[in-house]
This record gives C-alpha cells, sequence and structure tokens, in this order.
C-alpha cells in the first residue's frame, strides 16, 4: 500500500495540485472542512486516515513530543526549499517509503 498524504492549510495548493497529477492520494484541509483547525485535529485527522501529514508549521514538533502517536508527518522547511524541491521530496518519500516507515516517523524537507 502507497503512503497517503493529508497537507495542512499552511501548504501551497500548487504543492497539491502536483502530487494529484502524479496520482498521490491526498486530502487537503480545505477541502475536509478543517480550516482554523488546531494542530492538534489535524494530527487526529491525519491518523484517523492513516495519512501523513505534510507541514510547514514547527508548532508539530510540540505535539508529537504530547502525542507520539501519528501516522508520520513530513515537516517542509518553506523558507529554505522551493516549491518544486518540495514536491520531489515528498514524491520520493511516496515512491519509497511505506506506510509502516513513517508511522511515528518525521522526515524533513
Amino acid at each position: 500500500m502507497a503512503i497517503r498524504f493529508h497537507l495542512d492549510e499552511n501548504v501551497s495548493s500548487a504543492i497539491a495540485r502536483a502530487l494529484q497529477r502524479r496520482g498521490v492520494d491526498i486530502t487537503i484541509t480545505p477541502e475536509q472542512g478543517m480550516i482554523g483547525s488546531s494542530d492538534e485535529e489535524q494530527l487526529a485527522f491525519a491518523l484517523s486516515e492513516q495519512r501523513v501529514l505534510v507541514t510547514h508549521d514547527t508548532d508539530f514538533f510540540a505535539l508529537i513530543d504530547a502525542k507520539p502517536s501519528h501516522a508520520g508527518i513530513v515537516y517542509c522547511d518553506k523558507r529554505r526549499r522551493s516549491l518544486s524541491h518540495v514536491i520531489r521530496g515528498l514524491l520520493l518519500i511516496w515512491e519509497i517509503m511505506t506506510p509502516e516507515d513513517m508511522e511515528r516517523h518525521v522526515e524533513y524537507i
């Protein structure tokens, strides 16, 4: 089974479109009616759907310590990485890692 992603509201819609064009199964915060949801709610949704959470938000690091159970998190530093770099990184994770590899794991792009 391939990794499925959930992109929080801070992730560019261009990233979402690029992943969808390549056949990646994603959900995005606006389509889930979760705009304005707390970080904890975003992480709980991703876990309930067995989706790796993709975020630019460093606040998730504190949340990971408090709630160690998650389906995986990919943190993308948007100040240091271009959109194309983030897209390539997410595609690489999608191609080579499994949901089991990502469980309780954080990847940095």
